[in-house]
């Protein structure tokens, strides 16, 4: 059954091991860096659990994105899920707990991947989904190793536990030693899954290793990024930095048990790599994070709009075409996700369901990480000076010598001082903060570096049928016939 706010803050007490500024994070649902991120990830439980959107979000218990979609109509439905939760956040909270849902649902419609001569995680896989599900849980991942010699495979580098590998075997479990990175909201997680995406070379045996573990396991440490909540002055000044501040950790196991229950591949660089490419879980992901980033998309554009109307500039021709871009833009995202569902394929044959189409899917990742940098370019040009000239704080409007001079001078036709200051600083908060460039790079790169998805696109699309299409034209006439 699905979990309360208040239920999921509760299961952050675990005595897990944050460390930010140098200093172990006692409580992150009462630490100034991350309580305000944990508040918001709570409403977006209590959606679920109890409100008018509770239909949309859940099916027979759980949350929409641990089902198995059987349909197209199963795919809507969730995607529909995705999209109540993503508004929540205005599409800057990226990974929520639906986004690895989607991957567990991915591996449990096609658990055969897991099952080898050597180690069968296959029923691991299955009750790490049900766990999951029937626990309401909040599961992250760290699934890409640090950036140290990338000249060098796992193995290769130059010490033996720069990367998560395993150094032991017990009777009840393994133990693990080494680094992943990017735990995105991993510091907000009841678990995380630690394995590699990428292809692991033959020699890196020992580090082909996917398991998931509490977040409170002893021994597993997560070192974070700077929090810009902690640095956010207000609400009012920081409307997003403040409340959406995902975090980004660094995970590192210092010798860390896992139960063997809790390992999906063991030892099998092939198993390592394909539970992410042929079960559905890396679709899955991409229908999440493209629902998210149509209404990212969407609320930027409302910001461009607010922006031109508050300037008195809306009617003006460069204008209109500007916000016609931007709306351009937004079509375009909502459209890969409509074609990712309309164009789904049967996984093994139907009987694990259905999931979004592969090259759409693939093709979003190009089209969002080009897209949004134009996107805020676009805003920025229209928001101009205003969003430099702005109060350092918002107490300034109430102070008894300053307000009257900020309300006399920030102020524009039909718009008060105090109500275009909340504007820009939202606008500067989503388009030009520490936080927003985070986001920018996070758009960028958070299905992977370009030349990994360009290729990959090349390679497992249709060139074939491109090719064909182009020299069927060529083979329509020669020099004779051309006369």
């Amino acid at each position: 059954m699905t979990r309360s706010g208040q239920e999921y803050l509760a299961s952050l007490r675990d005595g897990r091991e944050i460390w930010l500024d140098g200093e172990r994070v006692e409580d992150v649902t009462s630490h100034p860096a991350f309580r305000n991120t944990a508040a918001s990830v709570a409403r977006l439980y209590d959606l679920a659990h109890d409100s008018a959107h509770t239909p949309v979000l859940t099916q027979g218990g759980v949350h929409r994105a641990y089902a198995i979609p059987r349909s197209y109509e199963d795919l809507v439905a969730r995607r529909a899920a995705y999209k109540v939760w993503a508004e929540a956040s205005f599409g800057f909270l990226g990974r929520t707990p639906d986004y690895m849902a989607g991957g567990a649902a991915g591996f449990a419609a096609l658990p055969g991947v897991f099952t080898t001569d050597a180690y069968d995680g296959a029923p691991n896989a299955l009750a790490y989904h049900r766990r999951l599900a029937e626990g309401d849980l909040y599961p992250a991942f760290t699934i890409t190793n640090p950036q140290i010699d990338r000249t060098r495979s796992a193995s290769e580098q130059e010490e033996d536990d720069l990367v998560v590998r395993v150094v032991a075997e017990k009777d009840g479990g393994i133990v693990v030693r080494g680094a992943k990175m990017i735990g995105t909201a991993a510091v907000f997680g009841n678990e995380v899954v630690v394995g590699t995406i990428e292809p692991l070379a033959p020699q890196d045996v020992e580090h082909a290793v996917c398991f998931s573990i509490p977040i409170g396991t002893p021994g597993l440490k997560f070192v974070s990024r700077t929090s810009y909540e902690a640095q956010a002055r207000s609400i009012f000044d920081n409307p997003l930095s403040s409340r959406f501040d995902e975090n980004d950790a660094l995970l590192v196991c210092d010798d860390v048990f896992v139960p063997w229950e809790n390992v999906l591949a063991y030892r099998d660089v092939d198993v390592s790599f394909r539970m992410w490419w042929q079960t559905p879980a890396y679709r899955n992901f991409v229908h999440q994070a493209a629902t998210r980033f149509w209404t990212k998309l969407e609320f930027l554009t409302g910001i461009a709009i607010l922006l031109a109307k508050a300037n008195n500039t809306y009617q003006l021709p460069p204008v209109t075409q500007a916000i016609g871009r931007l709306m351009g833009m937004v079509a375009q995202a909502k459209a890969f996700v409509l074609a990712a569902e309309a164009s789904y394929e049967q996984v093994d044959g139907g009987r694990g369901g259905v999931m979004p189409g592969k090259d759409i899917s693939f093709a979003q990742r190009i089209m969002a990480g080009e897209l949004y940098p134009r996107a805020v370019q676009e805003i920025k040009l229209l928001a101009g000076g205003g969003v430099i000239q702005l109060p350092a704080s918002g107490e300034d409007l109430l102070h008894p010598e300053l307000g009257p001079l900020v309300r006399k001078y920030i102020r524009s036709p039909g718009t008060p001082a105090e109500d275009r200051i909340k504007l820009l600083k939202l606008a500067w908060d989503a388009l030009g903060s520490e936080f927003a460039g985070r986001h920018e790079q996070y758009e960028r790169f958070y299905h992977g570096a370009p030349h990994v998805y360009l290729m990959q696109q090349a390679w497992e699309g249709d060139t074939a049928g491109c090719e064909a299409l182009a020299q069927a034209c060529l083979d329509g006439y020669d020099l004779e016939r051309a006369r």
